[in-house]
């Protein structure tokens, strides 16, 4: 195998998690064990920073901060939403990051995203080679929503879906407290992929969970809606409902669509969020009884401080065999995860061609899904269960999270 020597440089991009650190902390610390790699950087708020040659310099920072990235929520380096133009029409942003390479002579290449992510790194791996510039493109996997194609789950989602469950857990003894009727709603996010929301099955199997479970795999029927609350209020005065984001009417409408505009982002994806508290108007217009929406929100992608041990150990483990695959060779393909048992639960970590994860979403099998809202089968449990596994969070000091505390060097255009 022929040496590659030059630097390397890592981007994140899209939604952070709480351990999404915890891999940009595997690819820093294996790379700068390697002597084929001349310098280690990060890129500040991912591609954009390296169209701006805007970038930090790892090696100056203390091993130890580098070390409390695992424990430390969302984005160190900065993530971005920003989308690269079909090379064929617009090649500009494309030449401008071959320029960059060059000047810096970047010869690996370390994207940490989702679906979007793998695009681009895919995008910008196929416009190196055939543009003769040697440079070896890894993806690492990242996304809460558990949606990536090829792997068994996702970095972050572990966490994410530990936070739903115990949450709705600590909410079902508050929501049921009093003596007068109510529905509690709350929000999870997953735009096209219920995965989140399903983790919910998890308090149910402790008794201490919602009464209805609602996921974007299935079509939204508001009469069966109110329905299944009329039914579960007749059964018990207090009903917890849990819902996707993202799920959607039999129009293809995600729920607040169907009572005002919503604009998109960069990547054309619909700005999610507000669904629980328009089900909640709706459903106090027709029940007299008190109702709360909660929408979860950023908190349920943040939440180190419920990290699961399993997820940390991955998180960190894709960026380190990110490094390693590209010192070795490997080009073009992201870091998936094979799963080899469940008892004792065990993996391998395995690579996908970038060409086959980019953009192709993963959702809940549909034989998981119980009709009428009421959960998920034993199956997903089996599945979800050895991901929340153990716990890993920051030292405190104080009382509080001791998070790492980067210097931020930027390194000097040239």
């Amino acid at each position: 195998m022929k040496k590659l020597k030059g630097a390397a440089i890592l981007g994140q991009s899209g939604g952070p998690t709480s351990v999404i650190n915890a891999s940009a902390a595997g690819v820093f610390l294996e790379a700068l064990k390697h002597e084929e790699i001349t310098a280690v950087y990060g890129a500040k708020h991912g591609i954009r920073g390296i169209l701006n040659e805007e970038f930090y310099d790892i090696g100056k920072e203390d091993v130890k901060e580098l070390e409390l990235l695992k424990n430390t929520p969302a984005s160190m380096i900065g993530s971005v939403r920003y989308k690269l133009a079909d090379p064929k029409k617009d090649p500009t942003d494309y030449f401008r990051l071959l320029e960059v390479f060059k000047k810096y002579n970047i010869r690996y290449f370390f994207y940490n995203g989702g679906n979007d992510s793998m695009d681009t790194a895919n995008k910008i791996a196929d416009f190196l080679t055939e543009h003769d510039y040697e440079c070896r493109v890894m993806g690492v996997p990242k996304t809460i929503d558990n949606d990536l194609y090829g792997t068994d789950h996702c970095p972050g989602y572990g966490s994410a879906a530990k936070y739903v469950a115990t949450t709705l857990m600590e909410l079902y003894h508050d929501a049921t407290v009093y003596d007068t009727p109510q529905v509690t709603i709350v929000e999870i996010m997953g735009r096209n992929a219920g995965w989140l929301t399903a983790a919910s099955q998890l308090a149910i199997e402790k008794g201490q969970g919602p009464d209805l479970v609602y996921l974007p795999e299935k079509v939204f029927d508001y009469d069966e809606f109110f329905e299944d609350i009329e039914k579960k209020l007749k059964e018990s005065s207090k009903v917890i409902v849990a819902f996707s984001e993202g799920v959607r009417d039999k129009d293809g409408n995600y729920i607040p669509e169907k009572y005002s505009d919503l604009s998109k982002d960069s990547f054309g994806h619909t700005q999610l969020g507000g669904a629980a508290a328009i089900l909640a108007d709706e459903v106090k217009k027709r029940f007299d009884v008190k109702v709360r929406a909660i929408e979860f929100s950023l908190m349920q992608r943040c939440a180190a401080h419920l990290a699961s041990a399993v997820d940390v150990e991955e998180a960190f483990n894709a960026g380190r065999e990110a490094v390693k695959s590209a010192v070795n060779g490997h080009s073009k393909y992201m870091i998936a995860f094979e799963r080899v048992s469940n008892n004792p639960y065990k993996i391998n970590y395995v690579h996908l061609p970038l060409s086959k994860v980019a953009n192709v979403e993963k959702k809940v099998p549909l034989e998981w899904i119980k009709p009428h809202g009421a959960g998920l089968t034993k199956e997903f449990v089996e599945y979800a269960l050895p991901l929340i596994q153990g716990d890993d969070k920051a030292p405190l000091e104080d009382g509080l999270p001791r998070f790492a505390n980067l210097k931020k060097v930027l390194v000097n255009k040239k």
